[in-house]
């Protein structure tokens, strides 16, 4: 080998020793290499004595954490000690030696450590707010978590001014001592327009803008007309009257109802799914997109679907008087609500009619109106249902949602309280039954499990829930959480506090002690819903874990390879945490859009006075929830000028020293609107006596 070829091969040998040591690619005893599948190298690289793999979690301080997944122990990072990571990185961390445990020490201090590899980058775009020193111009990242300026290249610096928001491709970082880099890749426009604004949300969290142009063109070759050999085999529904209830701005419609009463008050409900699985089939490029993308987005103003419009909006869509391709779920109700039979399977139906939830509100309170022998029914059956979930256990949560309306140019002219229906409660129910039916079916009694996408809910932390229980004695309530806390003693409490000063507080303080909902290929059951079994069939047009599990139902209709059923196993855990990411980065992209809007209203009512509830207290300020528009404000400790207020933590309070004044959780109080900040989304008050 001459000197050339050495240095060839030693170049390649450093490359695959770190594959190896990334978790890449692994080596056996003869040299021979092989790639490792994803959830392989997940646990490959976490066998290493002594270090942590994992995202890495910045606070807006700056502080990170590395969870361990599977022992749920944290390691906290200083900002010093996380040389070139950044937010959401997946790294590698080696745990600090634990100090001796001193005598009185009342509880371990957290364990802290360095990262020390980033294993893979997760973010290469950034957005944020071009600033211009004397001497050079850089970038002010809009998510506080990303603590570093980026700095811009003068050639760079022209192509956007002073106070634009821009999108940010970030170059190699490698070293700590200095800001990353970065080149400007789209100006959206002047920071602080809310339309701006929102857009940018949808870049900072990687939301794409458009679809692969190879995605559309596999969605355009789609037939429009359904084959006469594809009817044959489906059950055909479309004499049956189904009807579709959703949202008056709604433009894709992916679930429809029939209702047929029947003897002895029993009542034969058919839940009707669209069925995206004939059209998105898996390995496809449209597949792999909306695997991708895992949900749709429903940002403040505008849709980041999941699917390309040809399928969510039209092929898919069960528009009425128009023949679709759907999934059934039938099943058969005693007067209980108890399900003694049911059939699944695909089916045709033929939509009669797209009702709003208003439109069925009207009828429900008429008692009449079109299609009434359908919706009444429906009505009553929705009632029985939800007592009965409620006298197992299942906790219903009732939080406020503001919804906007906007004027010609896109800005926001009212928010809106979003009001609960007995319309909305009349489809949750039986999208609910339909997807516990669903996950009983696939989990039968006496039958080996098979693999599948669950919807899951963890018990909640004890800690969590003995904070909880501290919280509510303030206010009159009671919660025992010294043995655990059952969904029905949660439901108890929530019961208790409605149509206090204090139940939408409560409610939220309640919420956030739960564990989150998950998708996983093991099922622990939905601790909130208290249901055994549950999944997500009912809306694949936007979450691509119902697709997957249409796919399953239609696979399991047949006996299934041995090989087949191993390959599952090792994708589905893969596709689970996908879509559980992707809900998670969806629901904090709405909440900022959500943000954006809010302070875009509020423009316009600076130096206004409103009622509001105290919703969080700090040693910095209160949180105050404006009551008729669910705008958060911080009053600032320093603009309480009164007296000098300590922070009572243990009582979610602030207490004046000298006068004995007290601001609590759940206070009422009248604030005055003071000053507002577009690019941060955050409102001042001041407290109006």
């Amino acid at each position: 080998m001459d000197v050339q070829g050495k240095e060839e091969y030693r170049q390649l040998r450093e490359q695959v020793d770190d594959m190896v040591r990334r978790g890449v690619v692994a080596s056996d005893d003869r040299g021979r290499i092989r790639y490792l599948p994803a959830r392989e190298a997940r646990k490959k690289r976490t066998e290493k004595p002594g270090r942590l793999i994992g995202p890495l979690m910045v606070s807006k301080r700056g502080v990170g954490v590395v969870r361990d997944e599977e022992t749920g122990e944290e390691i906290t990072i200083a900002s010093r000690s996380m040389g070139t990571a950044m937010h959401g990185d997946i790294v590698a961390v080696v745990p600090f030696a634990r100090r001796m445990a001193r005598r009185g020490d009342r509880e371990e201090a957290p364990r802290e450590g360095e990262v020390v590899e980033i294993v893979r980058r997760t973010t290469t775009t950034i957005t944020g707010t071009v600033k211009q020193s004397r001497n050079f111009s850089f970038i002010v990242p809009d998510n506080p978590r990303f603590t570093r300026d980026i700095y811009l290249s003068p050639a760079e610096a022209k192509k956007a001014k002073q106070g634009d928001k821009v999108v940010v491709d970030l170059l190699p970082w490698t070293d700590e001592h200095q800001n990353p880099e970065g080149t400007i890749s789209e100006v959206l426009g002047p920071s602080g327009d809310a339309r701006v604004e929102v857009t940018g949300v949808a870049r900072s969290f990687g939301l794409p803008a458009d679809f692969p142009r190879e995605v559309l063109r596999e969605a355009d070759r789609l037939p429009a007309t359904i084959p006469a050999e594809e009817i044959r085999w489906r059950t055909d529904c479309r004499p049956l009257t189904t009807v579709t209830i959703d949202p008056e701005d709604a433009k894709d419609f992916d679930d429809a109802l029939s209702c047929e009463v029947l003897h002895n008050n029993r009542i034969r409900l058919g839940v009707h799914i669209a069925d995206v699985s004939h059209y998105v089939r898996e390995g496809t490029a449209l597949d792999t997109e909306a695997l991708a993308r895992g949900t749709s987005v429903y940002l403040v103003n505008e849709v980041v679907p999941m699917l390309p419009e040809r399928l969510s909006n039209d092929l898919c869509s069960l528009r009425p008087r128009e023949d679709r391709l759907t999934f059934s779920v039938f099943m058969e109700l005693n007067a209980e609500g108890k399900v003694e039979g049911y059939t699944i399977g695909k089916s045709i139906i033929h939509s009669r009619r797209r009702f709003s939830y208003e439109e069925v509100q009207k009828t429900i309170e008429a008692g009449k109106g079109e299609h009434a022998d359908i919706l009444l029914p429906l009505h009553r059956l929705s009632h029985v249902l939800l007592k009965r979930r409620r006298k197992n256990g299942s906790i219903d949560f009732d939080t406020a949602e503001a919804k906007f309306a906007f004027d010609n140019h896109g800005f926001p002219s009212a928010i809106i309280k979003k009001l609960r229906l007995d319309a909305h409660r009349l489809v949750e129910e039986c999208m609910l039954l339909a997807n516990v039916t669903v996950a009983r079916h696939i989990g039968a009694a006496g039958e080996e499990a098979k693999p599948f996408v669950y919807r899951v809910h963890d018990l909640p932390d004890p800690g969590r829930l003995r904070e909880l229980a501290s919280f509510v004695k303030q206010f009159g309530f009671s919660l025992d959480a010294r043995n655990g806390v059952s969904p029905r003693a949660l439901q108890r409490l929530l019961d208790d506090v409605k149509g206090s000063e204090v139940e939408t507080l409560i409610n939220e303080v309640a919420l956030r002690s739960m564990a989150k909902a998950i998708y996983a290929e093991k099922n622990i059951g939905h601790y909130g819903l208290a249901f055994p079994q549950y999944t997500h069939f009912t809306s694949p047009i936007r979450r691509y874990p119902d697709l997957v599990v249409h796919r399953l139902l239609l696979e399991y209709q047949n006996p299934v390879s041995v090989r087949r059923l191993n390959a599952l196993r090792e994708s589905l855990p893969e596709i689970a945490h996908q879509s559980s990411a992707r809900e998670r980065v969806a629901m904090e992209a709405e909440r900022e859009s959500v943000k954006v809007m809010q302070i875009e209203y509020m423009k316009r009512h600076l130096g206004d006075e409103f009622d509001g509830v105290i919703g969080g207290v700090t040693n910095f300020g209160l949180f105050v929830e404006i009551t008729e528009l669910l705008v958060e404000g911080l009053v600032r400790v320093r603009d309480l000028s009164d007296d000098y207020y300590l922070f009572d933590e243990k009582h979610y309070a602030l207490r004046g020293r000298s006068r004995g004044r007290v601001y609590r959780l759940g206070d009422k109080v009248r604030v005055r609107v003071v000053a507002l900040d577009p690019e941060d989304r955050t409102l001042d008050m001041v407290l109006v006596d």
